[in-house]
């Protein structure tokens, strides 16, 4: 089955583009190609290794993306034929211009949790491959002794097999946080103060017998992936960072 086409939208997705170039000068040259067709909101291009060479150019229109597309597929940039085609999802610069401020809080946490559940997937897979490529290892379900429940999230185990584990920063979306690294004194009420702010917050449990972690819970994971994304490495007064993951299942 032939993979369908995204819809026009006003952002244009421009791959095959030229990784050695350094961002800054990338951006311009797009900005400078691109605005001859349109009105150009934001020039979006990242410079960690999955996403070079690729590039989001945002119009004001899908009449300027849609010309853009049709008169610049395949020119030639930095000695490199760009591909064109239009992005999947909307930007977020377009979804803060069109829909207003609350409309792109909803729409940055939707694209933060599915960037989340990619990363697990990716990490499953991953796992997957390491036991296919190590199947002398001791198999869980028959020589390992069970992980009881009551173990802490995010703690490291002893058992062997469970060296392939999904790493806790590529845990799926989960409505409890386990928040880590806390100063000694750090208390349910001071950290109500933190972790309170955010939507649907339930409650702070601490784990008696334990210093420098706890578990905040949401009503739903909406609430727990905007504070996740927003306390994940605050620092807490000295050099204590916080580490804040989602809670592992």
């Amino acid at each position: 089955m032939a993979a369908t086409s995204p819809p026009p939208s006003a952002t244009v997705y421009a791959r095959n583009l030229e990784e050695r170039i350094k961002v800054p000068q990338l951006i311009e040259s797009l900005t400078e190609l691109f605005s001859e067709y349109g009105t150009i909101i934001d020039v979006v291009a990242k410079t960690n290794l999955k996403a070079k060479g690729q590039a989001f150019i945002v119009f004001d229109s899908v009449e300027s993306a849609q010309k853009a597309i049709e008169e610049v597929q395949g020119f030639e940039l930095f000695g490199k034929e760009m591909q064109l085609a239009f992005a999947k999802t909307r930007s977020d610069a377009t979804v803060k211009r069109m829909g207003g401020e609350e409309e792109f809080e909803s729409h940055k946490r939707r694209r933060l949790a599915e960037k989340d559940k990619k990363k697990a997937a990716e990490a499953a897979e991953t796992a997957k491959l390491l036991k296919r490529a190590n199947p002398s290892a001791p198999d869980s379900s028959s020589t390992a002794r069970p992980i009881k429940a009551s173990r802490g999230a995010g703690l490291k185990s002893s058992n062997p097999a469970g060296a392939a584990v999904i790493p806790d920063e590529y845990l799926p979306p989960n409505k409890i946080l386990f928040v880590q690294n806390l100063p000694e004194g750090y208390d349910v009420e001071s950290l109500t103060t933190i972790f309170g702010r955010y939507e649907g917050f339930r409650e702070v449990r601490l784990v008696p017998g334990r210093t420098g972690i706890a578990f905040v819970e949401y009503e739903s994971e909406t609430g727990a992936i905007a504070a996740k994304e927003t306390t994940a490495g605050m620092p807490l007064g000295g050099d204590a960072v916080i580490k804040v993951t989602y809670q592992r299942q």
